[in-house]
């Protein structure tokens, strides 16, 4: 007769995020993230690829920063409020191989490197910090 696994180390389980068919659906079949963001405002991966958008274009503008912070910052809360919903205490494993949480870390990062660019050092930190401590292999 085998013997429960206990966790040592006294770390809570890993929060896992339900999905959302619907938003992940329309963001596969390459509905612009704007509509999908306003169909489905609490879905993190809308706002993320938002984010991503604004930060990746080729020639971009100190506007262009502010508005991928904007966007991970707002996809950032909507994910601590779903990680709230489903148990999290503000400490724990958040996996990035769990595909519905990466949303959330996917704000974070793009979060992460806004602030670095417009010279945010102490958020740029602590977001680094919370991807470590969410999933260490996302931590630079």
């Amino acid at each position: 007769m085998g013997h429960p696994q206990h966790n040592l180390l006294g770390e809570p389980p890993a929060t896992l995020l339900p999905g959302n068919p619907e938003a992940d659906a329309e963001l596969a079949a390459g509905d612009p993230p704007a509509e999908v963001a306003a169909h489905h405002p609490t879905v993190s991966a809308a706002w993320a690829a938002l984010a991503e958008e604004a930060l990746g274009r080729t020639e971009r503008t100190l506007g262009d920063v502010i508005e991928a912070y904007a966007y991970a910052r707002t996809g950032y809360h909507r994910g601590l409020d779903a990680l709230r919903r489903n148990g999290w205490k503000g400490y724990g494993p958040v996996p990035w191989s769990h595909e519905p949480n990466r949303g959330f870390l996917r704000c974070v990062t793009v979060l992460a490197r806004a602030a670095e660019a417009i010279g945010e050092t102490d958020e740029q930190e602590r977001c680094t910090q919370l991807l470590r401590d969410c999933d260490p292999s996302l931590a630079p």
